[in-house]
């Protein structure tokens, strides 16, 4: 029962991931986002898999969440290096006009 909750709760945290990395791509700009509370939620997926490893009630269902979150949030911190490097381009073009 215990990981039914678990799954409520990965799903809820990570429903809204495609939308965001949707954004990031579409927007082209990493303004309104931040770094490090991407990198701090990657490595909290991270531990969160780490943990689900070495439990001696390993669920391969409960990972399948943990990994999907993690390839999103992944994602999407390589979107906001794409979209640093085109916001520091359109400053620099901006700063040339």
């Amino acid at each position: 029962m215990a990981e039914i909750f678990e799954i409520i709760m990965i799903v809820s945290f990570g429903a809204s991931w495609p939308l965001n990395v949707w954004k990031s791509y579409t927007s082209r700009t990493a303004k309104g986002k931040s770094l490090p509370f991407l990198l701090l939620i990657f490595f909290g997926y991270i531990a969160g898999i780490i943990s689900k490893l070495v439990s001696p009630s390993f669920k391969w269902y409960v990972m399948f969440f943990y990994v999907l979150n993690l390839i999103m949030v992944g994602a999407d911190l390589v979107l906001y290096a794409r979209n640093t490097r085109l916001d520091r381009a359109a400053e620099k073009n901006n700063d040339n006009n």
